[in-house]
């Protein structure tokens, strides 16, 4: 499921117990910055692997990505090998 805006993210993140998630930085409401924050403070959540997407790419946005409790960072259009990479990559350490 694709959330709509931040909230979602976080309501979807308490109630399914994910292996990974993927956080689109600019949604409404509450943004994807924030949503990781949120989700990082949960019970069993902290050291869920988070990917920050975006497709506005700033200087310092990755920075911020991963303050806020990204552990990786990818820019929009995703290339599929890079993000299927990142995935093995997190999930290999998770385990």
């Amino acid at each position: 499921m694709l959330p709509k805006h931040g909230q979602v993210a976080i309501d979807l993140a308490t109630t399914h117990q994910p292996d990974l998630i993927l956080m689109d930085i600019q949604m409404p409401v509450i943004n994807g910055l924030e949503a990781m924050r949120q989700i990082r403070r949960l019970p069993g959540l902290g050291e869920v692997p988070m990917i920050a997407l975006t497709a506005l790419a700033m200087t310092g946005d990755r920075d911020r990505c991963l303050d806020a409790g990204a552990n990786d960072y990818l820019t929009k259009p995703v290339k599929l090998k890079q993000l299927a990479s990142s995935i093995q990559q997190l999930l290999s350490k998770a385990v």
